[in-house]
């Protein structure tokens, strides 16, 4: 099944040089030039990953993101013309999974969402995998991913899901922010440890009761981060 991808920039050639080379690999490509269009597309339609310009008429990028990430777990890459890193951080700190800045080259673009595509789909799960875990308070539904605490369901990003799937399966182990930013996020990156720490922060605030006397997600000073089951 063709992957749904929906573009958002309010530059049209761009826009048109994305989508015919996404559909040339085969894509479904939708397209918003504002905000507000794109943040009623992505509520009435579903798509694999959304291609988010920071700097929109109506609503920025950032206000998109925010938005959508109250109704929808889609993965959402943010593309910005600033390269300060300032703003590479908030995008992700209002809920994107990764950032392209511009100039791009389009073959890294097409590279970087299907990397991010194929580690959210995951539509076969591996045979020896519970497919339920739960820790405490803590469930986890690894096959529609999905997380409670409690009877209470939590809104995980695609990203914050994987870093705490990824912590779940190995407990009681330490890893450093590289490990896991090289394991979650993939060896071809171009984000620093900055990332896993804004994955992590953020997760705490979904999940603990207390952040900052975190009951599941642990850091190892100097070290790097764990699951304590």
């Amino acid at each position: 099944m063709a992957k749904k991808v929906l573009v958002v920039d309010d530059e049209k050639l761009i826009v048109k040089g994305i989508r015919f080379s996404l559909e040339q690999d085969g894509m479904e490509v939708e397209c918003a030039y504002d905000g507000e269009e794109a943040l009623n597309m992505a509520r009435e339609k579903e798509y694999d990953i959304i291609l988010l310009d920071l700097m929109l008429p109506k609503l920025n990028g950032l206000e998109v993101c925010q938005q959508i990430r109250e109704f929808s777990n889609v993965p959402i890459v943010m593309l910005t013309a600033k390269g300060e890193d300032m703003d590479k951080i908030l995008g992700l700190e209002y809920g994107a999974d990764d950032y392209i800045t511009k100039p791009f080259n389009i073959l890294e673009v097409k590279a970087r969402l299907k990397a991010i595509m194929r580690r959210t789909a995951r539509p076969v799960q591996q045979e020896e995998k519970a497919k339920v875990i739960q820790v405490g308070d803590l469930k986890m539904d690894c096959e529609s991913r999905r997380v409670f605490i409690g009877s209470r369901e939590i809104n995980l990003t695609a990203k914050e899901f994987d870093v705490l799937e990824f912590l779940v399966f190995n407990p009681n182990k330490v890893y450093s922010r590289e490990n896991l930013l090289n394991i979650v996020w993939g060896y071809e990156y171009p984000g620093d440890v900055r990332t896993v720490d804004v994955h992590i922060r953020r997760l705490r605030e979904k999940i603990e009761e207390n952040p900052s006397e975190p009951k599941y997600v642990h850091t190892k000073w100097g070290v790097g981060y764990y699951f304590q089951a």
